[in-house]
C-alpha cells in the first residue's frame, strides 16, 4: 500500500519592521568638533608638561625624575578642572574620549620628558 503524502503546514512568520532611531547629524558633528577640540588643548598641555619635566630633570641634581613624574601625573589627575577653567566642558564628552584624552596626556609628556633629558635635547632644554 502507498503512503499518504504528509503535507507541512508552514506558519505564518512574526513580521518585524525596523525602524531607525532619529539621527541628528549637526549635533553629531558639533560634538565630534568639540571632542577634537579638547584633544588638541589636551596634546599642547602634555606637550608644555612635558618639557617643564624635561627641564626639571636636567637641572635638579639626583630626583628630578620623581617631580617630572608627579607633576605629570597631577596635572592628569586635574586635567577637568584645567579644561573647566578654560572654558571647556569636560562632563560632555564621552567618559571613553576623556579616558583617551587622560592616556594620551599622560604618555605624551611623559614621552617628551624621556627624549628631552637625554642628548642632543640636553644643551638646548
Amino acid at each position: 500500500m502507498a503512503k499518504k503524502k504528509r503535507r507541512i503546514v508552514e506558519e505564518p512568520e512574526e513580521e518585524y519592521e525596523f525602524t531607525p532611531t532619529e539621527f541628528n547629524e549637526r549635533e553629531f558633528i558639533l560634538k565630534d568638533v568639540y571632542g577634537t577640540r579638547v584633544f588638541a588643548v589636551v596634546m599642547v598641555l602634555g606637550l608644555i608638561v612635558g618639557v617643564i619635566g624635561a627641564v626639571l630633570c636636567n637641572h635638579v641634581d639626583q630626583y628630578g625624575w620623581v617631580v617630572a613624574t608627579l607633576i605629570s601625573f597631577a596635572v592628569c589627575a586635574a586635567m577637568s578642572k584645567i579644561l573647566a577653567l578654560m572654558g571647556f566642558r569636560p562632563d560632555m564628552l564621552e567618559p571613553k574620549s576623556m579616558l583617551g584624552n587622560y592616556l594620551i596626556f599622560l604618555m605624551l609628556a611623559l614621552g617628551v620628558c624621556v627624549v628631552g633629558i637625554n642628548p642632543p635635547f640636553t644643551e638646548i632644554l
